[in-house]
């Protein structure tokens, strides 16, 4: 068991990898009454071309990552929901691009709910009915989110920047996607991507970290894996220009919505390189458009903008891009003041005064996040998958300087790299 001491953060973490080479980590927090834990696999909706080192190439149908997620938790004896209920633990799960995440809460029967968790995703139950009965249910999912003008305008957004890249394929897939889905299929993504060594236990709360460690060896040891090769994730050369630079989506609202955003130039960053980019990427956009600035109180001022009117980005080692905006009376009126404002921000840079003082409200925030086990549990994963570590951002934070967002702040802004995804009524 190695121990990871943060002694500026005054936290320990501990880190084992078991003999299958799964990645266990332990976060204790004394005196937290609540324990989360997160059984993740580096597996998400843009794994749709694949090949196992010493396989034959695999391309599997959109939107398999999220219906296998679905299906984990269904086995013959019943649905693994009231098993952790009956446990007094609340469970759920989640698919992004790039994960999948199995998790509990819980501030008792830790040890069996842990058991629980370890053993279902562990156990997979596909059966030619049970897939058939749940394409019905993901195909309403998929419906539902075609009726949300929020789902529609964000990844009308992605749409728009991305031709090739399958980040730009709605998680679910689509209802004809997934028709093709097979319980084989199934199986083979399962046995490809839920190998003990390309996932990820973390645990945090009111634990002891050698008592966790224990049960999963035991656990563990009980069952037999055969060893893995890599995984190498197969994508299309994706330009790096925007596929389009307007997407239009008619529904009807109330207000039009409007989201736009910059495609990154440069991918291939990994581990501190691109959390160091996230975080002054982060950071320059809060000096941008976050609530505190003087062009969100002009476009507030205006009634262009409203409370719905945000910023953010997201990034991994294949793509990078940023998506602001909300609701807005007059999207055309919207995106011109913000052309004029930003283009003489850019120009001039940041003021010192301003860039402290969005850097230390940034520090206070994660600082913040190290006192919720569940966003601790979810960021921790996230970066260690992007071989990277959630509790080195402080002293990133720390070390970043004005020169540096402004040489950002310049590249990320680039006007040929402009996306526009609008939601209007018919």
């Amino acid at each position: 068991m190695e121990v990871i001491k943060y002694d500026a953060l005054q936290e320990s973490l501990y880190h084992e990898t078991m003999e299958n080479g799964l990645q266990v980590y332990v976060l204790p927090k004394p005196g937290f009454q609540k324990t989360y834990a997160t059984f993740s696999t580096k597996y998400g909706s843009t794994d749709n071309h694949f090949q196992v080192e010493g396989e034959e190439e695999v391309s599997v149908p959109d939107g398999i990552a999220h219906f296998l997620e679905h299906k984990m938790f269904e086995e013959p004896e019943g649905d693994v929901f009231a098993k952790f209920a009956s446990q007094g633990a609340s469970a759920n799960a989640f698919t992004s691009f790039d994960q999948t995440v199995y998790l509990f809460s819980a501030t008792e029967n830790i040890p069996a709910n842990l058991e629980t968790l370890i053993d279902f995703v562990q156990n997979p139950y596909f059966t030619d009915q049970n897939v058939e009965k749940e394409k019905g249910i993901i195909g309403q999912e998929i419906g539902m989110y075609r009726d949300n003008p929020d789902w529609r305008v964000y990844f009308g957004l992605i749409e728009a920047m991305y031709e090739l890249h399958p980040v730009h394929i709605d998680i679910a897939g689509t209802v004809e996607s997934i028709a093709t889905i097979t319980k084989e299929t199934l199986y083979t993504c399962y046995n490809s991507f839920y190998h003990p060594s390309n996932m990820l236990l973390f645990v945090v709360g009111g634990v002891d970290a050698e008592e966790v460690f224990e049960l999963v060896r035991k656990n563990q040891s009980s069952k037999k894996y055969t060893p893995q090769g890599a995984i190498k994730r197969l994508f299309q050369q994706e330009p790096t220009k925007v596929h389009e630079k307007l997407r239009e989506i008619k529904l009807p609202v109330s207000l039009p919505k409007c989201l736009f955003g910059f495609k990154d130039k440069q991918i291939g960053l990994t581990g501190e390189a691109l959390i160091r980019r996230d975080l002054t990427t982060k950071l320059a956009l809060d000096l941008l458009f976050g609530s505190s600035t003087k062009l969100y109180q002009k476009l507030y001022d205006m009634d262009l903008i409203s409370d719905s009117f945000g910023h953010e980005y997201n990034s991994d080692p294949n793509y990078g891009f940023s998506a602001i905006g909300g609701d807005t009376k007059d999207p055309d009126a919207l995106l011109k003041i913000i052309t004029e404002e930003v283009k003489a921000m850019t120009a001039s840079g940041f003021k010192e005064e301003d860039f402290e003082r969005t850097r230390k409200k940034k520090i206070g925030g994660y600082l913040r996040m190290l006192n919720s086990p569940e966003n601790i549990a979810h960021e921790f994963t996230k970066y260690r998958f992007r071989g990277g570590d959630l509790f080195s951002i402080l002293a990133i934070y720390e070390s970043l300087t004005l020169e540096e967002v402004n040489a950002r702040l310049r590249d990320h802004i680039d006007w040929e790299q402009l996306a526009v995804s609008l939601v209007v009524s018919p």
